[in-house]
């Protein structure tokens, strides 16, 4: 059991590397040679992008975030898949982003809500519990005073202290 947990994680890191290994770069005239075909032979490649109008191949422009017009315009741009515009992935990425960035925020709120609530329903019953306790104190108190006035009674300790005078 103990190999099967040292050998599996070694053969997947091996088999990783010489996936990564395995991969060689593509070269620039990959997506142009493309040219005049079809979006899905050209979209194979995740480094290309296709344009519509032109039905044209070109290399994705890695430098800029977003391809520039002059390239292709946003709404006809393709790239991953041939069936969703490039402008339609960005709405839909940044609608969906945003989304969990509410979602993460008011979960959030609502758990730093639920804590203070919960945390001052705690601090409300420990006060209680501590007037409780001085309730009983203080009762314990009552009835020992009580006891203690009436053995003084009955030894005749009740009245003045007899030392008192010479203090």
């Amino acid at each position: 059991m103990m190999e099967l947990r040292i050998f599996l994680p070694a053969l997947l890191l091996v088999f990783g590397l010489t996936t990564v290994c395995a991969q060689s770069p593509a070269p620039k005239d990959v997506c142009e040679s493309k040219n005049g075909t079809s979006c899905e032979d050209c979209l194979k490649n995740v480094t290309c992008l296709w344009c519509i109008p032109s039905k044209t191949c070109v290399s994705y422009p890695v430098k800029t975030i977003l391809p520039p017009h002059s390239l292709c315009p946003l709404n006809d741009a393709r790239w991953g898949l041939c069936w969703m515009n490039f402008q339609i992935l960005i709405i839909t990425m940044a609608v969906v982003g945003g989304a969990l960035i509410i979602a993460f925020f008011v979960c959030l709120f609502c758990c730093c809500k639920c804590e203070n609530i919960g945390s001052a329903r705690w601090e409300a019953r420990m006060q209680r519990q501590a007037s409780q306790l001085k309730a009983k104190q203080d009762e314990r108190r009552a009835e020992m005073r009580q006891r203690h006035q009436e053995i003084r009674q009955k030894y005749g300790l009740s009245g003045p202290n007899p030392y008192s005078k010479f203090a």
